[in-house]
């Protein structure tokens, strides 16, 4: 259909009484909302105005509401079509670049025409469909035309799929498309090609329908494309342009700012140059090129060009293996050689190489095949040229130049299938190699074994390895020879058991490559051979001996393990033997064995937790007589001893890495070693040759000593004393006098009495009689005396066992005298103390009974102290003072002092100076008296104690806060003075107030006569 021309008066297309399609000449308005008005029945509508010159074509997208405001552009030709649904509206515009249509309201869309001033977009095929339905129901009578409303629903919803079918813009440039609920959705861009005066519609990413009938065509065929790159961007290609698509191409794109923001459209010049570019093999492809791996081959292909323009090739092989593509080496349209991915060190060592041949000619070059090198070769050509310092590419051509076929290596690798061999002997076996290669390859052989038939399981063990330079890498037991070229030996010597197992050749060709390198060309793994090797268990009995058997403790017990009957024995056998022990029980039990000792087979001896001590300290003696022969030798047997023993002898196989497996045991039969045992008696008698003695004089006793069961028995003495039991000073107390050992070693033990050193003597008088000497025995001697004997037997030559000890009957010394009682008291004046006051005790002795000398009396005087109101404490010594006048004072932790002075014959003073609180307790005096003897000895007599007294020490109140309350009130009286004075000046000088009084003016009263 053709639309108004520019003189047409306006018209309306009304749905429901509703504005749907409007045009009418430029410049004119329609104002008002009358019946006669075009706009009548659009609520709230004012007018309608477009105008506009040049080029354009809009597509808008707006609310039918009763405020709106729409702008649109135009295109050549003078048409405006409007067009809409219950929904919304589109108004398209054909003749002039500024139509405007201008309703109240809040949305305002669209913009003038002209470059980069507004966006343009062609009206979709629906909103032409629209205007031709439009037309036809308008009729040749120029009628206002009418169209249903279901028309109107089919068209919006045609126009909806196919903004789904032609794709999203990007949404920071929102402006033209489908408006739902007030906003705009997608963005589109549009290429137009410039043809005379204007541009040819090309492409649209929006409208399907856009494209001029020109180009439909080559945008079916996918020769014209359009690609979205990002939500902002859209490349336009052309595949297989033509001389006539140069020109000036543009790209715009809509906007519905209400001011120009920015370029909304752009313009790119292009330039089509002749095809100058040709390439092909050379010679003609071939089908197909068979080699061998390592074989060279080169491929070459020509390439040139003869465009009047300074242009520069590039050139790039590529390898093609199935859907795989490789790039191997290509040259830069900038002169640079470039090596594909895992073709670096291929080219950097030389193997890969290109060449250039003549003027046009470029060869790839290989100097040895690999099985990766198979495959369809092309060789790829671009044109590039340069502008203003940056590089295009013009044309890509590609030809494919040949087909490589690597063909495999054949390799295989034989042996033997099953060998058997004895151990000790020689294992010999040989890898014949089949290949089809007859050029300098070299080959790799190596040998491995596993316990397993399967090659590809983990735990193969290499043992032996000729490399390609012939070298051989193996271990001392293992040889590798070369016999002949295709035959490999391998040599175990001295095989043993642990040789037993799969064994396996591997063979790989290794053919020389550029620059002295080497590569693989082909491997082969032989199939498992199983070796089995065999052995002669050795054969022989034990036989174990008791050679010395004891009879009663302490006795010397040997055993004999004998290896006899000995059968198949290989020089490298060894024999190693292990003592067991096993405690006698009765038949129904079940007794473990106790291991004593096991020989490794280096000889290495490790005691049993039963015969480890003992046999550090000698007891326990493991030895090996001769090569067949195992002795246990225990020097002391004790009881604990008695029981099974059984040796178990061990046989080793030397292996070749010159280490030890033990292959057999053979047991002995045990050997019982017992002997009936009695309990070991021992009985001491002691005597006194003379019975009855005064003091002063020798005490003798002698002591008798019988034993039984006993071997070989040595004896030691202990005299002990033991106060009576009438002794209340330190009753049942045991005291130890003088010993001697079994090696008739004297010692003396709690003899104090340093005046008396030489006084005691115990010595040997037969090898069962000892006799006790006590010289100038004093009263304090008074006791019960016994001898303490101990039996011990010989162990291990100079070492002891203790076999027996028992205890003597008791010999009584007592002493019947009258001599004098002595008492000891104490007494203070002053039995409470203030703190600081001098504390003296006297300590006083009576004597009773028959009258003394002074001279002939002496005594040793100790004080002690408890310091707690009970003697619930230890007592602590404070001072003592012997018969010689000799004071000794124990020191203390606090501040008092202490004197001790013999007042008296028979009166001691201890006097505490300068008291302190820690004084304070119970005090009481030791006496000790001496009396001397008519024969002119000095006698002790026994220890008395006095009666304790409690010593009170008590605090001064008033010295003690004496200073105190002096420093108190000093401080007191100080500070008030100081607060008077400070209170004084601070009233006299900072709170002083001047008070200014006004002066009163004394008037006389005047007389009240004068009134």
């Amino acid at each position: 259909m053709g639309f108004p021309d520019e003189s047409f008066q306006g018209q309306l297309l009304k749905v429901g009484g509703k504005l749907v399609v409007g045009w009418g000449p430029r410049g004119e308005s329609w104002v008002g909302s009358a019946a006669s008005s075009p706009l009548s029945g659009w609520p709230g509508a004012s007018s309608v105005t477009w105008s506009g010159e040049g080029l354009g074509k809009v597509c808008v997208c707006c609310w039918q509401s009763a405020g709106w405001e729409a702008r649109a552009g135009g295109r050549c030709g003078s048409s405006l079509l409007l067009s809409g649904s219950g929904r919304g509206c589109t108004l398209g515009l054909a003749g002039g670049s500024g139509a405007r249509l201008v309703v109240p309201g809040r949305l305002e869309a669209g913009g003038g025409g002209g470059r980069g001033a507004g966006a343009h977009v062609r009206p979709s095929a629906g909103i032409s469909r629209l205007a031709r339905r439009a037309e036809q129901a308008r009729g040749p009578g120029g009628g206002a035309p009418t169209l249903e409303q279901p028309e109107l629903e089919e068209e919006e919803e045609e126009r909806r799929r196919g903004r789904r079918r032609q794709g999203t813009v990007a949404p920071a440039r929102r402006a033209w498309g489908a408006w739902r609920r007030g906003r705009c959705c997608w963005l589109s861009c549009r290429w137009l090609f410039v043809e005379g005066a204007c541009f040819v519609e090309l492409a649209s990413t929006w409208e399907a329908g856009f494209p001029a009938q020109l180009y439909r065509e080559r945008l079916q065929r996918g020769e014209i494309l359009l690609r979205r790159t990002a939500n902002d961007a859209v490349e336009l290609h052309i595949k297989n342009i033509q001389p006539t698509d140069q020109g000036h191409y543009k790209c715009s794109t809509p906007s519905t700012d209400a001011t120009v923001q920015g370029n909304y459209e752009d313009t790119v010049q292009v330039k089509v140059l002749a095809d100058a570019l040709r390439v092909a093999a050379s010679p003609q492809p071939s089908p197909g090129l068979s080699l061998r791996e390592g074989e060279p081959f080169s491929l070459r292909c020509s390439a040139a060009t003869a465009s009047p323009l300074h242009t520069h090739l590039a050139l790039q092989w590529e390898l093609r293996r199935g859907p795989v593509q490789r790039n191997v080496l290509s040259l830069s349209h900038e002169g640079r050689f470039r090596p594909g991915p895992g073709y670096e060190q291929r080219y950097h060592s030389g193997d890969v190489r290109l060449d250039t041949v003549g003027s046009d000619g470029y060869r790839l070059a290989v100097s040895r095949a690999l099985s990766a090198d198979q495959g369809s070769y092309r060789c790829v050509v671009s044109e590039w040229i340069g502008e203003q310092g940056n590089w295009q590419e013009i044309q890509e051509k590609s030809v494919d130049v040949a087909t490589v076929v690597i063909q495999p290596t054949v390799l295989r690798a034989t042996v033997a299938r099953n060998v058997s061999v004895a151990e000790g002997k020689e294992l010999d076996l040989t890898c014949n190699i089949t290949t089809d290669r007859v050029d300098d390859v070299r080959p790799e052989v190596t040998w491995y074994s596993s316990r397993t038939p399967d090659s590809s399981l983990p735990g193969l063990h290499m043992l032996a390895r000729l490399d390609r330079d012939s070298l051989v890498h193996s271990s001392p037991h293992v040889a590798l020879s070369h016999v002949d070229p295709r035959s490999y030996h391998l040599l175990v010597r001295d095989v043993s058991k642990e040789n037993s197992g799969y064994y396996f050749c591997h063979v790989a060709l290794w053919a020389p490559g550029h620059n002295r390198s080497w590569h693989k060309v082909a491997e082969a793994m032989s199939a498992p051979t199983g070796v089995d090797v065999t052995w002669l268990e050795p054969d022989y009995q034990v036989y174990l001996n008791a050679s010395k058997v004891p009879e009663f403790s302490d006795d010397l017990t040997e055993l004999e393990c004998r290896i006899v009957d000995k059968k198949s024995m290989e020089a490298n056998v060894r024999f190693t033997v292990s003592w067991y022990y096993r405690m006698n029980r009765r038949s129904d039990d079940v007794v473990a064995s106790e291991l004593l000792a096991v020989m490794n087979g280096d000889w290495t001896l490790k005691y049993g937790e039963r015969s480890k001590q003992r046999a550090q300290d000698g007891d326990f003696i493991f030895a090996k007589e001769h090569t067949d022969t195992f002795s246990f030798r225990i020097q002391r047997t004790t009881e604990e001893d008695r029981g099974n023993y059984y040796c178990v002898v061990s046989a080793w196989t030397k292996q070749r890495n010159d280490s030890w497996v033990k292959s057999k045991d053979v047991f002995s039969k045990p050997i019982n070693i017992f002997w009936v045992s009695e309990d070991s008696v021992l009985v001491v008698k002691a005597r006194q040759p003379k019975p009855f003695f005064a003091a002063g004089n020798t005490f003798e006793m002698t002591c008798k000593v019988s034993s039984k069961n006993i071997k070989s028995p040595r004896y030691s003495v202990l005299i002990t004393a033991e106060k009576p039991v009438g002794d209340l000073s330190s009753p049942n107390e045991t005291k130890y006098i003088i010993s001697l050992d079994q090696d008739s070693v004297v010692k003396l033990e709690n003899w104090t009495d340093a005046s008396r050193v030489d006084g005691v003597v115990l010595e040997k008088v037969q090898e069962d009689e000892f006799r006790y000497r006590m010289y100038q025995t004093q009263v304090s001697d008074a006791g019960l005396y016994r001898c303490v004997v101990t039996a011990w037997s010989p162990v291990r030559g100079s070492l002891w066992r203790e076999a027996a000890t028992s205890l003597s009957n008791p010999i009584e010394i007592d002493f019947q005298t009258s001599g004098p009682i002595f008492n000891a008291s104490v007494h203070s004046d002053t039995p409470s103390v203030i703190r600081g006051d001098l504390i003296k005790l006297f300590c006083i002795i009576t004597v009773e009974g028959a009258a003394l000398d002074p001279d002939d009396m002496a005594f040793d005087v100790s004080w002690f102290a408890v310091h707690s109101f009970g003697l619930d404490k230890a007592p602590v010594l404070l001072s003592s003072l012997d018969r010689k006048g000799i004071v000794n004072t124990a020191r203390r932790d606090w501040k008092s002092d202490l004197s001790l002075e013999r007042v008296s014959v028979l009166e001691f003073l201890l006097q505490v100076h300068g008291s302190e609180d820690q004084d304070f307790g119970n005090y009481y005096c030791s006496v000790t008296p001496w009396v001397k003897s008519p024969t002119g000895s000095w006698q002790k007599e026994a220890e008395i104690h006095s009666k304790p007294i409690f010593i009170t020490v008590k605090m001064d109140v008033l010295n003690a806060f004496k200073y105190p309350l002096l420093i108190g009130v000093g401080l007191s009286t100080v500070i008030g003075l100081l607060s008077c004075l400070i209170g004084y000046c601070s009233s006299h000088w900072c709170c002083k107030k001047e008070v200014q009084e006004t002066r009163r003016e004394r008037r006389r009263l005047m007389s009240m006569e004068m009134d």
